[in-house]
């Protein structure tokens, strides 16, 4: 189908397309005239756009992800189901994404933009700013970053496609399932984790100004290269860090604490004070448009409301 310029408009595969990231790449899609075929488990749970077509299946699902790839320009995966015991965070990440990606690669799809996680990266008090080429945290970490660095290993795997591991921080952004603006508020509200050391390195990056990288590298906006500083390598596996500007503890848990009418207890536990380093992002064309006054400003309003 052609976009109103008359150039082909190219056709994307978005997995988790009801979900906080899922439905704000939907919308960034749209928004330079991709068609969408929005994944989802549950009918009717898609964004309710033009140009965004519900699909509604297992995406691990062999037959599945050979039918909703057919023809499809690229995939953008941001399923993770975070929170959840290990097994099943194993089956869903490290086993059923690898199911699409092998999909994609056999009907020839030309790019492959996964959401990955910072996550991944060793972050301990005393190592300093983290680049993609920087330490990955060992097996035995914890659930989250074991099966997210396994789910990045196997994709690498795959191979034979533009496969992009997107890592943000914690992902400001306003919705029901919003880790960082409902679930973790309403946690410490409720008598959960207050403590943290105020310097300690608060990572972060808004949905909307994520959702902008992914599809612009899911639609080519940003161009391959044979060098990972200027583009995703042709034909390979390229990290990128995405963040906003810096911030500290004090600034999220205070913002909460105040919120919600809360004390944070702060401590002076040794904790990491380096950045997220987002060169490679920023020479891909990218750069946030989300201040860290209006992050908080929004997750303040939100708490209040």
């Amino acid at each position: 189908m052609a976009d109103s310029t008359g150039a082909q408009a190219p056709v994307v595969v978005v997995t988790g397309a009801n979900g906080l990231v899922g439905e704000a790449v939907c919308r960034a899609l749209r928004e330079r005239s991709a068609l969408v075929r929005a994944v989802v488990r549950r009918e009717g749970a898609a964004p309710v756009l033009e140009g965004v077509e519900e699909h509604v299946g297992d995406f691990a699902d062999e037959g599945f992800a050979r039918d909703v790839v057919r023809g499809a320009d690229a995939v953008v995966t941001t399923v993770h189901p975070m929170g959840s015991p290990r097994e099943v965070q194993h089956e869903v990440a490290v086993e059923g994404t690898p199911v699409l990606a092998r999909a994609a690669k056999d009907a020839g799809v030309a790019r492959f933009v996964h959401l990955s996680t910072a996550g991944v990266y060793d972050r301990s008090a005393g190592v300093g700013d983290v680049a993609e080429d920087g330490p990955l945290l060992p097996e035995g970490s914890g659930d989250y970053p074991d099966t997210k660095n396994a789910t990045d290993r196997a994709l690498a795997e795959v191979g034979g496609m533009t496969t992009v591991l997107v890592r943000p921080p914690a992902i400001m952004g306003a919705g029901e399932s919003s880790v960082w603006n409902t679930l973790r508020p309403a946690d410490v509200r409720d008598g959960g984790d207050r403590s943290a050391n105020p310097a300690k390195t608060w990572s972060w990056v808004h949905v909307h100004d994520l959702a902008d990288l992914v599809a612009d590298v899911a639609t080519g906006a940003v161009a391959t290269s044979d060098d990972p500083g200027r583009g995703p390598l042709e034909g390979a596996t390229t990290p990128v860090l995405v963040a906003g500007e810096p911030a500290t503890w004090r600034d999220y848990l205070g913002t909460v604490g105040e919120a919600v009418g809360v004390e944070p207890e702060w401590t002076d536990e040794p904790e990491w004070t380096g950045q997220l380093v987002t060169d490679r992002a920023r020479a891909w064309g990218w750069a946030p448009r989300v201040s860290l006054s209006e992050a908080l400003s929004e997750l303040r309003q939100g708490l209040r409301g």
